[in-house]
C-alpha cells in the first residue's frame, strides 16, 4: 500500500455557522451533497458536524493535491458505528482509497485524511 497523500485541516464551528447563517441553502448546497445534509438534519450537534465534514473536505483536498476536485466530488459519510468515511464521486481518483478521522468539541472540528492506492 503507498501513500499517495496525508492532510489535516482545523475548522473553527463559528465560521461554519456563520456562513450557513449568512448564505442559507446556496452555501449548504455548494458545499455538502444532499446525502451528507440529510445526514447532518438527523444531528443535535449539526453546526459541529458539518464542521467535522467541512474540515475533513479541506483535509482531503489536501491530500490529493488535485485542483480539479471540489466539494461534491467528496462525499463523507458514517457507517452504522460512526466511523466517517469518504466516497469519491463523479468517477474521480477510483483507484484511491482514503482512510479518514473527524473529531469535534463545542468551538472546533478536525479532520485527517491519509489517501492510498487501492492494492
Amino acid at each position: 500500500m503507498r501513500i499517495v497523500g496525508v492532510g489535516v485541516d482545523i475548522t473553527e464551528v463559528r465560521r461554519v455557522k456563520n456562513a450557513i447563517e449568512k448564505w442559507g441553502s446556496s452555501f449548504l448546497e455548494r458545499i455538502f451533497t444532499k446525502k451528507e445534509l440529510e445526514f447532518a438534519y438527523r444531528h443535535q450537534s449539526f453546526y459541529q458536524h458539518l464542521a467535522g465534514r467541512f474540515a475533513a473536505k479541506e483535509a482531503i483536498f489536501k491530500a490529493l493535491g488535485d485542483k480539479e476536485i471540489n466539494w461534491k466530488d467528496v462525499e463523507i459519510l458514517s457507517n452504522s458505528i460512526g466511523k466517517p468515511y469518504c466516497k469519491l464521486l463523479n468517477k474521480k481518483k477510483d483507484n484511491l482509497e482514503i482512510h479518514l478521522s473527524i473529531s469535534h468539541i463545542k468551538n472546533y472540528a478536525v479532520a485527517q485524511a491519509v489517501i492510498t492506492e487501492k492494492s
